[in-house]
């Protein structure tokens, strides 16, 4: 019996040579409160239809990882009583084993997308290096997300990596790893929140073609790494720079003297983004990713077209 179970219209899609984008679970049952959980999962899948390609919402369902979720399913991920795990690739398999419910992160999401041949997956921030916490010099906590870039050769479309991380030992990780970061329609790496961080990029591109391009011959040069693609936040939607600092602050203090650590850390700064920023950053978070989404379909349906 496998551990893989493909829906029956994503698995039609990659048949038949048509598009089809991955989306992770995660953002749904731990990024977002429930209600409005569900209405982001709905329009994201809405929004790579709109644009010519399949939705696979990716996650781990009664032992069995899931390709393409039903609208039940969708309801089970998105409700406040889920008890959903958050999956990260070395998690996969105790979860399988195991039975037990989990979401998949970016690294867990790119993976399985891989597995079932889909080759393109739209975000909302790529994990990385975490900032090290007051007081202490250096941190040993990096997201699995950077390796899993670095091995999987798939197109991860995001906002760039998410502000409550070291933004410069990511991009170094990055390049350490021969992981192509390109700008979409920026010359700067993206700072989640914020249009642009301060770090310049050396590739960009200014549309879903140029994009598809770079992935057809990134796919034919050497190396198995993946491509991540940078698309900033809408400009209606970026968050004013002083305040986002400010509650950045906050957040690393809160993080302290909490105690909180590992994957827990990136669930508490997300919360107290929300919560202190009255909303604000939750309507940030999506129109970035229904952005990301959005051209990660565009690339995929330029891709299928070849």
């Amino acid at each position: 019996m496998t551990a893989i179970a493909i829906a029956d219209e994503v698995r039609t899609a990659l048949e038949s040579g048509q598009a089809v984008v991955a989306l992770e679970s995660t953002i749904l049952s731990h990024g977002l409160p429930p209600g409005r959980n569900r209405e982001v999962a709905d329009r994201l899948e809405a929004v790579v239809r709109q644009a010519g390609a399949v939705p696979a919402t990716i996650a781990v369902l009664d032992g069995k990882a899931r390709i393409g979720l039903s609208d039940q399913q969708l309801e089970r991920v998105c409700a406040a009583d889920s008890g959903l795990v958050k999956l990260s690739m070395r998690d996969l398999g105790p979860a399988m084993a195991l039975g037990q419910d989990g979401a998949t992160t970016v690294a867990s999401t790119a993976a399985l997308a891989h597995a079932a041949g889909i080759g393109v997956f739209g975000t909302g921030g790529l994990g990385g290096v975490h900032l090290p916490l007051p007081g202490k010099h250096t941190t040993w906590d990096v997201s699995a997300d950077l390796d899993a870039l670095a091995e999987i050769p798939i197109l991860v479309v995001s906002s760039g990596v998410k502000s409550i991380l070291d933004v410069a030992a990511t991009l170094e990780l990055l390049e350490t790893r021969s992981v192509p970061v390109i700008g979409y329609r920026t010359g700067h790496f993206p700072g989640f929140y914020l249009r642009e961080s301060e770090f310049e990029l050396a590739w960009r591109v200014d549309s879903a073609k140029q994009a598809a391009d770079v992935v057809d011959a990134h796919r034919q040069a050497p190396g198995s790494a993946g491509i991540l693609l940078a698309n900033p936040i809408p400009h209606a939607y970026e968050m004013d720079r002083e305040f986002h600092d400010r509650l950045l602050a906050d957040g690393m203090k809160l993080v302290e003297e909490q105690g909180v650590q590992g994957r827990d850390v990136t669930p508490v700064l997300l919360d107290h983004f929300h919560t202190a920023s009255g909303g604000v950053s939750l309507d940030a978070n999506e129109a970035l990713v229904v952005a990301n989404v959005t051209l990660a379909a565009e690339v995929a349906a330029d891709l299928a077209a070849r």
